[in-house]
């Protein structure tokens, strides 16, 4: 993600230099080859010292601390604003930290893939995807505007939810079904793998992402998630009573309803 927003950046001529701050040398240097950045530098307060927009693109778990050190060192008019998949969490705990100083504002922008790093960056990968910015009571007016404005620069779809409400719709379209996904591939056995076509395949596509980011996506939702799980599992019961029963009626009128669902989001 922060390779891809970093290459939008320089193809779209918003920013002057873009400014890859991370603490593996071998990335920051793929980083520059894939000129993902116009420099790099794997001490944070070096990074941000005159930075005018902070895009913290870390894992869930680590999003509020470097939110924090990136605040001690920057411009106290700088704006920070994050990439993370959860927000309930990283908001709260970042108003009751940052009390003064650089604003922060969270976001999801709902785009990428199950890879990951520089290689894999696309400079057309906001265009037309829908970007989540989750302000509170206490955020300043201007500065929702400002982070809007940015997303809207790199071609993305803004919208403004709260964390809570941004939570609880994901937990459903993207963390649950990951959970869905990654099951699905381990109870698949390895006898039957020569057989996986593209059903398989789709479906189970997203479970190849990185396990360690995803154990904590999953923790830093955990409430909404089991919520979206037991609606899950109730409409994966009512598949199964059905099939169990041999009601072709009732299959049909639940696969149905799932199509119509899955028509209403185009391809």
């Amino acid at each position: 993600m922060g390779g891809s927003i970093g290459l939008a950046l320089q193809q779209r001529k918003l920013a002057r230099r873009v400014v890859g701050v991370g603490r593996r040398v071998a990335s920051l240097r793929k980083a520059r080859e894939c000129g993902t950045v116009t420099e790099t530098t794997t001490r944070l307060e070096r990074g941000v010292a005159e930075a005018d927009l902070i895009i913290v693109c870390t894992p869930v778990a680590d999003i509020v601390d470097r939110v924090c050190e990136a605040a001690r060192h920057c411009p106290p008019e700088a704006l920070i604003t994050d990439v993370g998949s959860t927000k309930s969490r990283i908001v709260r705990e970042l108003e009751r930290r940052l009390r003064s100083g650089p604003a922060f504002i969270g976001s999801h922008p709902m785009a990428g893939s199950e890879k990951t790093g520089p290689a894999h960056a696309r400079a057309d990968l906001l265009v037309e995807r829908v970007t989540v910015v989750t302000p509170t009571p206490r955020t300043r007016d201007a500065d929702v505007e400002r982070i809007e404005r940015f997303w809207a620069a790199l071609g993305a779809r803004v919208v403004r939810m709260t964390p809570l409400d941004h939570d609880q719709a994901v937990a459903m379209t993207s963390h649950a079904t990951h959970l869905v996904a990654a099951a699905l591939a381990a109870a698949t056995p390895a006898c039957a793998l020569s057989l996986a076509a593209s059903g398989w395949q789709d479906t189970t596509r997203i479970a190849a992402g990185d396990p360690q980011l995803w154990v904590q996506i999953l923790l830093a939702n955990r409430p909404e998630v089991l919520k979206s799980l037991g609606q899950f599992e109730k409409s994966l019961a009512t598949f199964r009573a059905a099939l169990a029963r041999g009601d072709a009626t009732r299959l049909l009128q639940l696969l149905d309803a799932g199509k119509q669902t899955r028509d209403s989001v185009g391809s």
